[in-house]
């Protein structure tokens, strides 16, 4: 687990100007990894630092990284080609080594700084992709407030969940495939669904109950486990390489009538990851204890539980999401904010996640994309779906209406940000994503 270093240090300043206005998502205490494309280019490997892109395949050229350590230097040639996935099998310490020179380079009497014009990229100029091609993704479940928000709450005043919930981290293996970058669209899927949320005729068509789901993800890093071989907690921990933001769309309608198996179509039309990747040493600073089990829950199984785990495997990150439709763009009004939550109030580690995932024997390997599960708190404004809004014992709309769910043309942005006391805040970038119409159906006799 990534410890504290100089990298963190909250009187660092960068010659960089816009690393330096305290609202960037990237000021030098940050330095996520991406991948773009200039007009025309072809796609690789950079470090956000205030409104640009470091560009690795010019520092190298530069002879940026000649002084450099050898782990600094190997770090920057495995993330400057068209792909991050060597990097991320390096794992976190060349991506510690990576950074710190990364540092040293961009600080306020940095050597980088003469190469300035070749070195730094606008972000506005270039188009972002996921920093590699997702090679599996699995979406847990973390948040007893999201499972509970249907069910309302026991005796103790605890959201009432599945008995298998307080005792293991669930999920289900997703589509990888069907993980977008930020900025991409997304159709309104085609499929069955009841006329009520869950009862009435069933139908086929265009998905009439649209959400989203406010989630962080981790990308795997490093070597990963062999099939058959189980993660123990501290391998886990250290293979969490770094995070993004994640939007698991959710047709709920498809969903609710499929669901006795799992999820399965109402959950693979698509996934928005944010491009960065902000790196787990670069969390270190906001780290904090596990999620505290109420009393009467059950005890941290024994293989998911670790001292150093309970200590600092927790996060805390404000996450929001934010909603603007076609005619307030139109009319230049700003979004409107739908959920303003945290990730403290996940009951689940991401190590745990990942030491249950491996425990059967399940390879993970470096860029596989695993999702905390939509990121809900206590409260209704903190409600990180708008399914959970439908089940609310009141309205919650102005006026008393019920919450809607997303229409065609409707854009969906999340943003996250991590603050503490004492240090400089670091942000994730945006996930944001545009719902299109639905497809018509390719044969003459449309389902009606």
């Amino acid at each position: 687990m990534p410890n504290l270093n100089a990298t963190h240090d909250p009187t660092l300043r960068s010659w960089v100007d816009s690393a330096n206005d305290g609202s960037t998502d990237f000021p030098i205490q940050n330095l996520p990894l991406g991948r773009f494309r200039r007009r025309g280019g072809t796609p690789q490997g950079g470090v956000a630092i205030g409104d640009r892109i470091v560009d690795l395949r010019a520092a190298l050229a530069l002879g940026l990284f000649d002084r450099a350590s050898p782990q600094a230097r190997e770090a920057a040639r495995a993330a400057c080609g068209d792909d991050l996935l060597p990097l991320l099998r390096l794992g976190n310490e060349a991506a510690g080594a990576l950074r710190a020179h990364l540092c040293a380079l961009l600080a306020a009497n940095g050597a980088a700084r003469a190469h300035a014009e070749r070195l730094l990229v606008p972000q506005a100029e270039v188009e972002m992709l996921l920093p590699t091609t997702v090679r599996q993704f699995t979406d847990m479940c973390a948040s007893t407030f999201h499972i509970g928000r249907q069910r309302g709450n026991d005796e103790r005043g605890e959201p009432i969940c599945p008995p298998v919930f307080r005792t293991l981290p669930v999920g289900y293996d997703g589509r990888a495939s069907s993980v977008v970058c930020s900025g991409t669209p997304v159709r309104r899927p085609l499929g069955s669904w009841q006329e009520q949320l869950k009862s009435g005729a069933l139908r086929f068509g265009p998905e009439p109950r649209q959400d989203y789901e406010l989630e962080l993800g981790a990308w795997i890093g490093g070597p990963g486990n062999r099939l058959g071989e189980p993660m123990g907690m501290n391998q886990a921990a250290d293979a969490l390489f770094g995070f993004s933001l994640v939007n698991d769309w959710s047709a709920r309608g498809i969903q609710f009538w499929e669901a006795m198996l799992g999820p399965f179509l109402g959950k693979s039309l698509a996934t928005t990851a944010a491009p960065w990747i902000v790196t787990a040493e670069a969390l270190a600073p906001f780290r904090i204890p596990a999620f505290a089990r109420p009393q009467g829950d059950p005890e941290v199984p024994t293989h998911l539980h670790s001292a150093d785990d309970q200590r600092q495997g927790g996060f805390d990150i404000t996450l929001e999401s934010h909603l603007a439709t076609a005619d307030m763009r139109a009319r230049c009004e700003p979004d409107l904010r739908l959920c303003s939550s945290n990730f403290r109030h996940m009951y689940w580690t991401f190590a745990q996640m990942v030491a249950h995932h491996a425990s059967n024997g399940c390879a993970l390997a470096a860029g596989d994309l695993i999702a905390s599960g939509t990121c809900s708190g206590p409260a209704l404004d903190e409600a990180a779906c708008l399914a959970e809004l439908h089940f609310a014992p009141s309205p919650t709309e102005p006026g008393g209406a019920a919450p809607r769910w997303l229409r065609d043309g409707d854009r969906v942005t999340l943003r996250g940000r991590a603050q503490r006391e004492g240090y400089v805040a670091i942000g994730f970038g945006e996930a944001s994503g545009e719902l299109l119409p639905a497809p018509s159906w390719p044969d003459a006799d449309t389902p009606r």
